[in-house]
């Protein structure tokens, strides 16, 4: 078989690999392993990851990866990576040396927004803002079936722009890894939420609306506080880009409480008498990563297999 398209989601502590038929997007094939943890132990096992699919399915299928950081235009290496042994590496270049075929390599939340938007919950939509909330946050956009990369390669770092119209209670503002002050992520990714909840240290959400339900205060105020800095997140994306929808995955996006409260509180910050923009949780959740590389192949194609 040479009909499918190889993806592979490089995390921090795994690397998983599956392989998707180009006809239909059926999944053919899923292994994962242990991350190395070093870059040339991670390129050989990259290599052999493939070359077992290639050898299950009988063929040579096209190879995309996501990763935690990006490709720098201007030199080819990577930055931005968490897994920082990646930084200044010419990963894709390598990757392709060693498996032999081009090999298409992205942000991880790109590939998370594009396999929503080909066959998930933002299938059908125009302009899809897909968001990875968890330990931290990111997020990539997807216009007409089509990444929108950008020229520095940072098109949808969402996590890293000001928590929009902040209240004097809210100031300081906090302190980011990328040098800033503000940035959403110190407010909405959830570890943010657990600290607001259980204080320094905490990175958990578990539980949180089931405390609130109980009466718990301090689970109720950071619910409340979470929602409105949510609301305000999303309304200055769509003032600014006007998505046709927003899909939400990661930890975060299983609270059950955005999907209720955020809308009803956008109208007061959207520039519009009216906002119908929908919130929807993921649609494959985990998989998204895998199946978003795999997809990286189908842009020359547009939408969908």
């Amino acid at each position: 078989m040479t009909d499918y398209r190889i993806g592979i989601d490089f995390g921090g502590t795994k690397i998983e690999i599956a392989a998707l038929a180009r006809k239909d997007g059926q999944e053919l094939v899923r292994r994962r392993i242990v991350n190395p943890g070093y870059y040339d132990g991670a390129i050989t096992a990259i290599r052999d990851l493939v070359a077992g699919v290639d050898t299950e399915l009988g063929g040579q299928g096209t190879v995309g990866i996501g990763i935690p950081g990006s490709i720098s235009p201007d030199t080819g290496v990577i930055k931005n990576a968490n897994a920082t042994w990646l930084n200044n590496q010419p990963f894709g270049r390598d990757l392709t040396a060693a498996v032999g075929r081009e090999v298409r390599v992205e942000n991880d939340a790109n590939c998370f927004a594009l396999s929503e938007a080909v066959d998930g919950a933002g299938a059908g939509f125009g302009v899809v803002l897909g968001v990875i909330i968890g330990t931290g946050m990111g997020a990539g956009i997807i216009v007409n079936g089509k990444l929108l990369i950008g020229a520095h390669h940072i098109a949808g770092e969402w996590g890293h722009v000001p928590l929009p119209w902040p209240r004097i209670e809210e100031m300081p503002l906090p302190k980011c890894f990328c040098g800033n002050e503000g940035c959403l992520e110190r407010y909405l990714s959830g570890s943010a939420l657990a600290q607001d909840w259980k204080g320094p240290g905490n990175r958990s959400t578990a539980g949180i609306e089931s405390a609130a339900e109980d009466g718990d205060q301090t689970a109720i105020g950071a619910l409340d506080r979470y929602m409105d800095r949510m609301a305000r997140a999303c309304a200055m994306a769509i003032n600014f880009l006007d998505p046709d929808v927003i899909v939400l995955g990661g930890g975060v996006s299983n609270l059950q409480s955005i999907y209720d409260r955020v809308p009803l509180l956008m109208p007061r910050y959207v520039i519009t008498p009216r906002c119908n923009t929908p919130i929807v949780r993921n649609r494959h959740g985990d998989s998204s990563g895998v199946r978003g590389a795999a997809w990286l192949w189908s842009g020359d194609e547009g939408v969908g297999p």
